[in-house]
């Protein structure tokens, strides 16, 4: 529960238990409606008779410039991801920039460069924006605010619609985001050379959405990484989740990374990959499709829902042993995003 007189710490936005009682126990309560309530990655709402997906997020990401982006590369990509993931092919976006004083003007133009290069890449427009500079260590360089606007191409995409045999599916690698991010601090004296995998997801998911097949849901795992997506979905069930550790896609170079620094890269944020909550009898035939796009050809089967009363991640280890998968309670890499 929430302690009134607490302060906030940088784990309330790490997308962990902080975070997910600081929304449901204030937020949540404070500001209450039946589109808020879904808590989705995106609101679905209708407007005359078109149903469309509005999402807005936040970018923070410390450092600015990263090996695979940068902070706005990681604004359009991320805000697009948002959206289609809720199955809406992204249309429009929004653009507002808090800039410190001081700020390189050098550096500004290389961002809106990067924001104006992947926006037309994705075939989206920035259409509206604002503009707001503030004293000197009043915030950290740059902070950007986008919304998004998309058309729902596919209705039903639902965490209620999850059903026990139903089929996980991770469309690639873990980890490289958030250690990419790690290598790019100053106080991190050791570079992996690991790229983020900072990428937008339209063509990988949207021409799934086409095909007769039962995919039920879908989120892409940023904050908190794989590990907590997947408690944020088991929450929400009242089955258990079983994931194979052997199945999960993760590349040597993360690998050596978290056994020297002692992260476990199940909770390292990611900017290019989707879980998706397959039917089994589809579940070969989505995975099949995901490998043939660059981004899906380490796309995998982690795991079931399984006929198992409860909401725990259950993880089968390398040893053949099963332990809980807890969710992420204390950030330990903040600001990747």
């Amino acid at each position: 529960m929430i302690n009134r007189f607490e302060k906030i710490q940088l784990a309330h936005g790490s997308g962990g238990l902080l975070m997910q009682e600081l929304i449901r126990e204030l937020l949540l309560k404070k500001l209450y409606n039946p589109f808020l309530s879904e808590l989705r990655d995106s609101a679905l709402v209708n407007f005359k008779k078109e149903r469309l997906a509005f999402t807005t997020d936040s970018f923070v990401v410390s450092p600015i410039f990263f090996k695979g982006g940068d902070i706005g590369k990681l604004a359009v990509c991320g805000t697009i991801n948002d959206l289609v993931v809720e199955a809406a092919l992204p249309c429009y976006l929004s653009l507002s920039l808090i800039i410190e004083e001081g700020f390189s003007f050098l550096d500004l133009e290389r961002i809106v460069n990067s924001i104006a290069f992947y926006a037309k890449k994705n075939k989206v427009y920035v259409v509206t924006g604002d503009l707001k500079v503030v004293e000197k260590g009043a915030c950290d360089k740059i902070f950007i605010n986008t919304s998004g606007i998309g058309r729902v191409i596919k209705e039903g995409l639902s965490i209620r619609e999850i059903k026990p045999q139903d089929k996980i599916i991770l469309t690639g690698t873990i980890g490289e985001h958030g250690l990419s991010i790690l290598s790019g601090r100053k106080n991190t004296p050791l570079d992996f050379g690991i790229r983020s995998d900072c990428s937008a997801l339209t063509d990988l998911l949207l021409p799934l959405l086409k095909k007769n097949l039962k995919i039920r849901f879908m989120r892409d795992p940023t904050r908190g990484g794989l590990a907590t997506t997947l408690n944020e979905i088991a929450s929400e069930l009242n089955y258990c989740i079983m994931v194979e550790e052997e199945s999960i896609p993760i590349k040597n170079k993360v690998k050596v990374a978290c056994e020297l620094l002692g992260i476990d890269p199940l909770y390292l944020g990611n900017e290019g990959k989707a879980v998706l909550v397959v039917e089994k009898k589809d579940a070969s035939g989505v995975l099949k499709i995901l490998k043939k796009h660059p981004l899906g050809k380490d796309a995998s089967i982690i795991g079931e829902v399984i006929n198992q009363k409860g909401k725990n991640v259950l993880l089968k280890t390398l040893s053949r042993g099963i332990r809980i998968l807890e969710p992420l309670r204390q950030d330990p890499l903040p600001r990747i995003c």
